[in-house]
């Protein structure tokens, strides 16, 4: 009966990739916890049940199943019952996670507005509003194994890399504000302008919330209305009170060229059909870049100076500061999107990469995208062709990486149906960063002819005859293995 309550719930709850998050500041230890004993104990409960799991989780996962959302512990009560599953009666361990004594932090994602038939800009804020409990050192080291679902255990691990997985899970268990008001600043050189978001965050911490920046004019500067320049102008806002809730407003004119990337396996090396590697990339390693993808991006922000770079990732709102550091590290500023964890959109948990992409389709509708992609990932595959079909004319070009190419001796299956139909010159498969030089996107230019296709319309890189989808196959959410262990126990 456990067996099949197991599979129930797997099936019922989406699948997630953790994904590296930055720093925070390390939290003390607690004096009355003996780690070894403690760390010893907490091994062996996490891996006897992981273990036991078997090929039921492994091949639930390889089976292809959609990420339909990912889901890691929002609110106090969700971290508190995920810690206390796994610690078991550890002294005031619920005091401990619910300290309300640590201030209020913001995760303000970079934005983009349009210019509206109003003659006003509008602009998209959206984030998460939250706080971090109290978790001593010492049982973060242990919950770091609940993510580190490989080989590798947290003991394992080189210092630099257990410093990151203990930063991840710390912000894995972070307790989401509800019914928070969000008060954003917006400061260039007309002055400054604050706006309080018109609703409250929902229970997951979340606010999402169109604006509209009045037309100041001063001495010292003006915005430029969206109709009499091509130029993006950017805004520092800030969310009050609070120190981390700083970020930049893109506003974007009608017209132009907007490049939408991926992050995993296109911009960043990931690895994500690797299992092990792929843990260790996403949790304990420092992000680094995919060759020379930021070369690329590069020349792509000289050739087109008024390019709009807008960066979307499903990874869930908790773990994207990391994502974000990376990014601005290493390519050009843009504006940002992660995967919401609002329920009521329900096309946002459904499908939450073609939600994000729908919302700056229809929000720029004459602008001309470039959408750039891995074949891992199914939802790409879906969404990029459907939204050429959706939108004729808006978009440019569809560049993916071809990632059955990166290893010999993995050929990774992934579906190109949603193409046909679409001109040929439209979409390239590319295997390296160089195979994308010299493509001249203004004149329609796609395709690199030295770059062999080879494309037929159905499931390609199958081996005998079998798809066996494996996009996140190294992948569990925190979410599974709590309600697992809360079942176990």
């Amino acid at each position: 009966m456990r067996s099949l309550s197991i599979l129930s719930l797997l099936f019922g709850v989406a699948l997630a990739i953790p994904n590296p998050v930055p720093p925070h500041p390390m939290i003390t230890q607690a004096p009355q916890l003996d780690s070894r004993d403690f760390l010893e104990d907490l091994d062996h409960k996490v891996h006897s049940i992981v273990n036991s799991l078997g090929s039921t989780v492994s091949g639930f996962i390889a089976s292809g199943v959609p990420q339909f959302f990912q889901s890691l512990p929002i609110g106090e009560e969700a971290v508190v019952s995920m810690v206390s599953s796994v610690v078991g009666s550890v002294a005031n361990i619920v005091d401990i996670i619910t300290n309300d004594t640590k201030p209020t932090q913001v995760l303000n994602l970079p934005a983009y507005g349009n210019w509206t038939k109003a003659q006003k800009w509008n602009v998209f804020v959206h984030g998460n509003v939250y706080k971090l409990p109290g978790i001593p050192s010492v049982i973060l080291e242990g919950m770091a194994d609940m993510f580190l679902i490989a080989e590798t255990k947290f003991k394992d691990l080189k210092t630099g890399q257990q410093q990151q997985a203990k930063n991840m899970t710390a912000s894995i268990l972070v307790i989401q504000e509800k019914n928070v008001t969000v008060t954003m600043e917006f400061n260039q050189a007309a002055g400054t302008q604050t706006l309080t978001l018109p609703g409250f965050t929902t229970v997951q911490g979340d606010f999402g919330e169109w604006v509209s920046l009045e037309n100041i004019t001063t001495s010292t500067g003006y915005l430029l209305p969206g109709n009499a320049t091509n130029k993006i102008q950017t805004l520092e806002m800030h969310a009050t009170g609070t120190d981390t809730g700083n970020a930049t407003a893109y506003l974007v004119p009608p017209q132009g060229f907007t490049i939408i990337s991926d992050i995993d396996d296109v911009l960043r090396e990931a690895r994500i059909w690797d299992f092990n590697q792929g843990v260790l990339n996403s949790f304990a390693n420092t992000f680094g870049p995919w060759m020379n993808m930021p070369e690329i991006y590069a020349h792509w922000a000289s050739a087109i100076p008024d390019a709009h770079f807008h960066y979307l990732t499903t990874t869930p709102e908790q773990v994207t500061r990391n994502y974000m550091e990376f990014v601005f590290a290493h390519y050009p500023p843009g504006s940002f999107d992660s995967r919401p964890l609002r329920y009521q959109d329900v096309d946002a948990v459904l499908s939450a990469r073609k939600f994000l992409l729908d919302r700056i389709f229809e929000t720029f509708p004459q602008r001309k995208f470039i959408l750039v992609g891995d074949v891992s990932n199914t939802d790409i595959m879906k969404a990029y062709p459907q939204l050429a079909k959706e939108h004729p004319g808006s978009v440019q070009c569809i560049l993916l990486r071809n990632t059955s190419s990166a290893d010999a001796s993995f050929k990774f299956p992934y579906d190109t149906s949603g193409f046909s139909g679409l001109e040929t010159k439209q979409y390239m498969f590319f295997r390296t960063p160089d195979d994308l030089k010299g493509l001249n996107f203004a004149n329609g230019e796609c395709v690199n002819r030295a770059v062999p296709q080879n494309v037929t319309f159905g499931v390609q890189g199958v081996s005998g005859g079998v798809a066996v989808f494996r996009s996140g196959m190294w992948a569990m959410t925190a979410a599974v293995l709590a309600t697992v262990l809360a079942m176990w126990y």
